[in-house]
């Protein structure tokens, strides 16, 4: 008789500056459609996501679409609580947007670790690329050279309007997530072998945005 599938639950934060699609984005990867007109989001909206990843594993993304306005209040730290991971979006048509994604990230860096006290993983997505590029994108040993810089495991151009790299930057972030869960196990459990986890712990995403 068949084992059931191992089953893991994700918390995924998707944050930014106002209006840069992350509610299009999650959108696009949860139900398959686009809309020119989403409302704002207000505080904090909630999507689920279930991936079959392999035969033996199914992994539930708990996606939280935090409003662009709430990185200048009080609730981000109740907001990020026990996420595994995270999306930090701009829009490659407003250069402003790029500019706080460190902003983003430091307040990420500050109000979020693992329980090693480790950095959760965070994926950078230069979103609306079918609209234009911003000058940073036209070099992507730049756009790579500022993921290494700022701690982030890879970056991927996005458009939710023509379904471009979604899917893809969600796999390299749960890939980066397994693999910080059977750090997590290890540590925990330093002499037990867990070969289902094993092979996601060489990751390499930063770079992988060319579309």
């Amino acid at each position: 008789m068949q084992a059931p599938p191992r089953e893991h639950l994700y918390k995924l934060l998707v944050v930014g500056d106002l209006g840069v699609g992350k509610t299009s984005i999650i959108k696009r990867y949860v139900q398959q459609r686009f809309s020119a007109h989403y409302r704002a989001t207000i505080g904090v909206d909630f999507a689920l996501k279930v991936l079959r990843w392999d035969a033996n594993t199914v992994v539930r993304l708990q996606l939280w679409d935090i409003a662009g306005q709430e990185r200048f209040g009080n609730m981000t730290r109740v907001y990020y609580r026990e996420a595994m991971g995270a999306f930090i979006v701009f829009d490659v048509t407003r250069p402003a947007t790029f500019e706080a994604v460190t902003k983003w990230k430091s307040d990420l860096d500050a109000k979020l670790s693992l329980p090693n006290g480790k950095p959760v993983s965070v994926v950078l997505l230069a979103n609306k690329c079918d609209q234009g590029k911003d000058v940073l994108l036209n070099n992507g040993l730049k756009m790579d050279q500022f993921c290494k810089e700022n701690g982030f495991v890879g970056w991927f151009e996005t458009s939710a309007k023509e379904n471009i790299n979604i899917d893809e930057a969600s796999r390299c972030l749960v890939e980066h997530i397994l693999a910080s869960e059977c750090d997590l196990l290890e540590s925990i459990e330093p002499d037990v072998v867990k070969p289902h986890l094993s092979s996601a712990k060489v990751v390499s995403c930063s770079g992988c945005a060319k579309t």
